[in-house]
């Protein structure tokens, strides 16, 4: 019992430190208070990841007694929110009515910031017009307060994330020895998911990817009624979902011997792959990491073939920043920061070869949160 006390303790201690450093970002915003929308920023801020559900970080959260934030929501998860309340984090606010109406309730009199990235044009006018003359001038559009904090995981976190990558790769583990020519991709994708589910995965990560053959050159390949078959390629790109926080590996499979071309792209996605990962540190640029795998994969011919950006953050969400791309504005990479590399080659009509692992950049280096095996001779099955 003492231990699951204190992991709820080192929870709500997290929780209220994330609220107070928002709560002085919205201070230097020159805002009242925020109006947290997003239900991954929700959780990330209170641990409650139900959704249907704002958050009102007020500035000062955690000077006075008044100053609290509160969690609005609804009937469904009353008992669910009971020991947020209990420990101080946030005042629970059941609405009877609609959300709009609900705001009403707890809103002040002072300027309200809300997420525009999340806020729909239309919700933002409904809350304004519950407020009554004027009220739409007192909601003021903010971007990345929250964004801004996720973006650097604390050990915590980490700890999360690298759990989410032992359950997938154990789940993959498993069900590799039971892949066999004939069997469709829905087949392979949904055994996986199950013993991702069975190890403690609440949902996979996205759509688990599962690219037979030619199919393997579509990126974001829909898994189908498409067989695999021996001697051709199959690329598996999956995900885990741990206490909400993501996982994300990719490897690219042989049923039998390499094709030649699927062999020669494999190394060069390899040797790219390894020299990205290398290349992690505090201080580096996303781009220019980004620019250490494409110049390899560009010096073997195959730029045109690696179009996509190298990697991106993981977190409450499986895809978030830093992104690792040459399509954006450079971000610098920061300890604590947890992104995936994952370079590509793809063949229309041959297949393709992509090969992800994630990392956490630390104060040296970054190290790889995932274990398994990516030699060519590993992967033939």
């Amino acid at each position: 019992m003492s231990r699951v006390l204190t992991t709820n303790r080192l929870s709500e201690t997290h929780h209220a430190a994330r609220m107070a450093r928002l709560s002085r970002a919205v201070e230097a915003a020159g805002i009242g208070s925020l109006l947290v929308t997003n239900p991954k920023d929700v959780g990330y801020l209170t641990g409650f990841l139900g959704g249907d559900s704002y958050l009102l970080v007020p500035a000062g959260y955690g000077e006075s007694k008044s100053a609290i934030s509160v969690l609005v929501s609804d009937f469904r998860y009353k008992e669910e929110l009971e020991p947020i309340e209990n420990a101080g984090l946030a005042r629970v606010h059941i609405r009877s009515r609609s959300m709009a109406e609900a705001l009403v309730e707890v809103l002040g009199s002072e300027r309200v910031g809300v997420q525009a990235e999340h806020m729909t044009i239309a919700e933002k006018a409904a809350i304004g017009r519950k407020l009554g003359a004027g009220g739409i001038k007192r909601l003021a559009g903010t971007v990345g307060l929250v964004s801004r904090l996720r973006i650097v995981k604390d050990e915590h976190e980490v700890g999360l994330i690298r759990k989410a990558a032992k359950i997938q790769q154990a789940a993959l583990e498993a069900v590799l020895p039971t892949i066999k020519p004939g069997q469709t991709e829905l087949e392979i994708a949904a055994r996986l998911e199950a013993e991702m589910k069975t190890r403690g995965s609440s949902e996979p990560g996205f759509q688990t990817i599962v690219a037979a053959g030619a199919n393997g050159s579509l990126p974001h390949h829909r898994p189908s009624s498409k067989k695999i078959s021996a001697n051709k390629p199959v690329l598996i790109d999956w995900g885990a979902v741990f206490k909400g926080y993501h996982s994300d590996m990719t490897r690219t499979f042989t049923l039998g011997k390499w094709p030649t071309k699927l062999r020669e792209i494999y190394l060069i996605v390899l040797e790219a792959q390894q020299a990205a990962a290398a290349a992690l540190a505090p201080g580096k640029m996303t781009e220019a990491i980004d620019g250490v795998a494409r110049k390899i994969i560009t010096r073997h011919g195959y730029a045109e073939f690696f179009g996509h950006g190298l990697g991106h953050g993981l977190g409450l969400n499986g895809h978030e920043d830093p992104r690792l791309t040459n399509m954006l504005a450079p971000q610098r990479l920061e300890a604590g920061m947890v992104v995936t590399i994952e370079p590509g080659i793809y063949l229309p009509g041959v297949g393709g070869v992509r090969i992800e692992d994630d990392y956490v950049i630390t104060e040296n280096g970054a190290d790889n949160l995932c274990s398994m095996s990516k030699a060519l001779e590993w992967a033939v099955l």
